[in-house]
């Protein structure tokens, strides 16, 4: 799993701040999430492939989470993409989007297939052989999902001495991969868990932004190898928080620790903060596995 900040400030861009943006590839299946403005200068400086994305999930309908999309589907356009593309997104986009193209008399060069979300509890909304994917109902001064990136296992590992001392044909190894017995030369059964062992664990991740502190999305993210919440003020703020519906940095740090996640990773920071080194010392008061998000910065799982 490889995720890439394109973008991780809140508000208008500025010079060395880009609004949310994201480039995650789980199992070789690139996905953006968010789009804010600039997103597609960005994925070039960053040298993402344009035509490696194959969906695109946008929380809510603020500006700075989707403003950069319409230039990015123009230019796939340009690119001469045929693959089809799929958007995740609340209500109106796709009508927002369809007008856009319909007034400048343009088109896509590829199938745009938009899924509506307007579910208020968590659904699967995407499941093939990589990964799977599920809305996580925010609350802010919009409709608003994150979203939980589950890959799929991978194949077990074989244990390479003990099927060559049982001299079990080379023509079996990808069947036993996937979790079959097998059958040797003299007729005995060999049981998988004599072969294998159990695959890494399959890594996740939960994109958090924008939101008030909601304690209620722990259980749906329990676990998960990276967190990225927003922390758009710092605890002296915190009156702001109920009236712009966002969360402090503190606040990130208590819902990774009550979910257990393995890392935090903080974003949407508020331009009047200097300093951004403080989020992650406030978050560090409740949980101690923080990284600051930053334009450009990757985040692994080997």
């Amino acid at each position: 799993m490889k995720l890439t900040i394109l973008g991780c400030h809140s508000a208008t861009p500025r010079a060395n701040a880009h609004p949310t943006s994201q480039v995650l590839d789980i199992n070789g299946e690139f996905m953006l999430i968010d789009c804010g403005e600039g997103t597609q200068v960005r994925l070039r400086k960053h040298k993402v492939k344009f035509s490696r994305i194959s969906h695109i999930f946008i929380s809510h309908l603020h500006g700075d989470h989707y403003f950069g999309l319409i230039g990015l589907l123009s230019t796939f356009s340009l690119l001469s993409r045929t693959t089809e593309l799929h958007i995740y997104a609340p209500q109106g986009l796709e009508e927002i989007i369809k007008l856009q193209l319909k007034l400048s008399h343009a088109f896509t060069s590829y199938p745009l297939i938009f899924h509506q979300l307007d579910s208020s509890h968590p659904e699967l909304i995407l499941d093939n052989d990589k990964l799977t994917v599920e809305t996580i109902p925010l609350k802010h001064r919009v409709y608003t999902n994150g979203f939980l990136f589950k890959a799929k296992p991978g194949d077990r590992k074989l244990l390479i001495d003990k099927v060559q001392n049982l001299d079990i044909d080379k023509v079996y190894y990808k069947s036993i991969v996937k979790g079959k017995d097998v059958t040797t030369k003299s007729g005995e059964l060999i049981k998988n868990e004599e072969l294998t062992e159990d695959p890494k664990p399959a890594p996740s991740y939960a994109f958090c932004s924008d939101t008030i502190f909601k304690p209620d999305i722990v259980p749906q993210i329990k676990g998960v190898t990276l967190l990225y919440h927003e922390s758009t003020f710092l605890e002296d703020q915190e009156n702001l928080c109920d009236k712009t519906k966002h969360s402090t940095a503190k606040q990130a740090g208590i819902i990774a620790q009550k979910a257990g996640v393995q890392k935090l990773i903080l974003g949407h920071f508020s331009a009047r903060y200097k300093n951004l080194s403080l989020f992650e010392e406030e978050a560090k008061i409740v949980f101690d596995n923080v990284e600051n998000a930053e334009t450009g910065k990757i985040f692994r799982y080997e």
